[in-house]
């Protein structure tokens, strides 16, 4: 077992070695950077092989819980990542508020409207984001606007898989190791139903009062009822045996309740990345 897990982390570290020839390659790189694994994950990289020429780029909007926003500009602040805000306005795309099936190309193609200027202001030869090779056969809108915008994905170009990217970063002693997998918060309404900040709102608070309960993997997903707004809470399975265990359910309830949520629920089949996706034909899972 020792010598397969050797193995398999020489293979990590010989594509990490191809990663920075690949960075280094480009002279310099804006990062699209979000404070995920990935993305912090490729920041941390970048600015190690290219130094001042490298540059890890935020956009700030209701998408992102401030909890996310602030932890991502603390962890640039402590790894000296340089960082720039940027103010994205897919909030005033109809498009995007309609929320089609390819909500995110309207996202991602609004966050390279925006960093490809900035990217020639700094004379920056090239933007990369954080998509892997995991990601590879999903459904992801967003790649189609990043090929539109000749945007690079040096961790798929390389082959890195979610785990090694996980297994790379604890080893540069990342904070994001073991960071549970994370989405916007509209990948929480069903496709077809209006995405407001209001609801992102009551959405960024339900999931602050799970995870402010320690639980890891939160979704809590938003649906209209004619009889009210509901909350559909996905847990990890492992996570639903304690919240069964401890009984929270009133407190749960209660909280959810003030949020605005008049029917609140636990899904059975438990957290799964895009199960709001399963309404789609050829469904597969795009990590929502």
């Amino acid at each position: 077992m020792l010598q397969n897990g050797g193995r398999v982390f020489a293979v990590s570290q010989a594509k990490l070695e191809q990663l920075r020839q690949l960075i280094r390659s480009f002279g310099s790189c804006l990062v699209a950077y979000s404070g995920g694994v990935d993305s912090v994950f490729l920041a941390r990289v970048a600015h190690d092989v290219l130094g001042n020429r490298s540059l890890a780029v935020i956009a700030d909007s209701p998408s992102l819980p401030r909890r996310e926003f602030d932890d991502a500009v603390e962890i640039a602040r402590e790894f000296e990542i340089p960082l720039e805000v940027v103010q994205t306005r897919e909030f005033s795309n109809p498009d995007y508020l309609s929320n089609p099936s390819n909500r995110c190309y309207f996202c991602k193609h609004e966050l390279f409207t925006e960093l490809e200027p900035l990217a020639r202001l700094r004379n920056i030869a090239v933007i990369a984001y954080g998509e892997n090779a995991s990601d590879v056969g999903d459904f992801r809108p967003g790649a189609q606007a990043a090929s539109e915008f000749a945007v690079r994905a040096p961790l798929k170009e390389v082959g890195l898989t979610k785990a090694e990217i996980r297994a790379l970063s604890a080893s540069l002693g990342l904070p994001t190791a073991e960071k549970p997998q994370m989405a916007c918060l509209s990948s929480r309404i069903p496709y077809g139903e209006t995405v407001t900040p209001e609801k992102l709102s009551m959405i960024e608070r339900a999931e602050k009062v799970l995870r402010d309960m320690g639980f890891f993997d939160v979704r809590v997903r938003h649906h209209e009822l004619k009889t009210g707004n509901l909350a559909r809470i996905e847990l990890g399975l492992d996570e639903m045996v304690r919240i069964l265990a401890e009984q929270r359910f009133e407190f749960v309830a209660k909280a959810f309740h003030e949020i605005g949520y008049i029917h609140v629920t636990l899904d059975l089949q438990g957290y799964r990345r895009g199960s709001l996706n399963q309404t789609l034909p050829g469904f597969r899972s795009s990590g929502s």
